[in-house]
């Protein structure tokens, strides 16, 4: 049999999701943020998430790494059920893979920036101290601060602690990156700089990125595919174009900024 004719083709196998949310159940109270939720997240891309404030957008990515737990449900990373930990120890080998960036930057105020990002190396690794420096060094090049390393929290702007942030997630080499609203607070020329120096990251580390924004050109700009949330589920799927042009009402308006959909 000629092997262009065999039934099952290399390219056509259907790989795995990397990530995998399903039938996610959570609530605070009364307030229902995941009603059976389901999203698939594939290795290498970047997802966008997008919805009203208040959807469970953060609440998503933080129930990957164990910084809330769901109700119910399953969340698989790389063929395991991180909904079944019941530990917060469990959650430190899916640490050490996946990182996440806080929309406050996080940063430790009694730390200078040099300490700040080298904070899990120290947890987490056993590098020399001449490898920690320069893996710190390098990172704060990557972002675009390369003398920034022995300033105090303090002295940074906005745009530079959010890249502080960034510089402090990437430093072990993590394979997925979790932002929460990266380009919150900035002024428009930040907003594309942070854009950058998340797409530069995506090609340096060939990680998978998972974005919660607002900032729907942030969004477009980002994406290959792009979630909406609301009523605790994922209501469209698809490129941010796609979205754009979505019959449903709501998914298209919200993208459109219609005020008449405000509550």
């Amino acid at each position: 049999m000629n092997k262009n004719d065999t039934s099952i083709n290399e390219k056509n196998v259907q790989k795995e999701p990397l990530i995998r949310f399903a039938h996610v159940f959570k609530a605070f109270g009364r307030q229902k943020v995941c009603n059976d939720f389901n999203l698939q997240v594939h290795a290498g891309e970047t997802l966008v998430i997008i919805g009203p404030s208040g959807v469970g957008k953060t609440v998503t990515i933080k129930m990957l790494i164990g910084l809330v737990l769901p109700d119910s449900g399953d969340i698989w990373f790389d063929g395991v059920n991180v909904a079944k930990f019941e530990r917060d120890k469990q959650f430190l080998p899916i640490r050490k893979r996946v990182a996440m960036v806080f929309q406050s930057s996080a940063l430790f105020d009694s730390m200078t920036v040099f300490d700040n990002i080298a904070y899990p190396l120290r947890e987490h690794s056993q590098m020399s101290p001449t490898e920690l420096r320069d893996t710190v060094l390098e990172k704060l090049e990557w972002v675009g601060l390369p003398d920034a390393a022995f300033k105090m929290p303090s002295e940074l702007s906005g745009g530079m602690k959010k890249r502080i942030g960034l510089a402090r997630a990437i430093v072990a080499n993590p394979e997925v990156i979790l932002y929460d609203e990266p380009t919150a607070g900035l002024d428009p020329i930040n907003t594309v700089r942070i854009a950058d120096v998340i797409m530069d990251l995506k090609e340096r580390i060939k990680c998978t990125s998972i974005v919660v924004t607002h900032d729907i050109p942030v969004a477009e700009r980002l994406s290959d595919r792009a979630a909406f949330l609301y009523d605790g589920k994922v209501k469209a799927l698809g490129t941010v174009a796609e979205l754009a042009e979505s019959s449903d009402r709501y998914v298209k308006g919200f993208l459109a900024g219609d005020s008449s959909l405000a509550d």
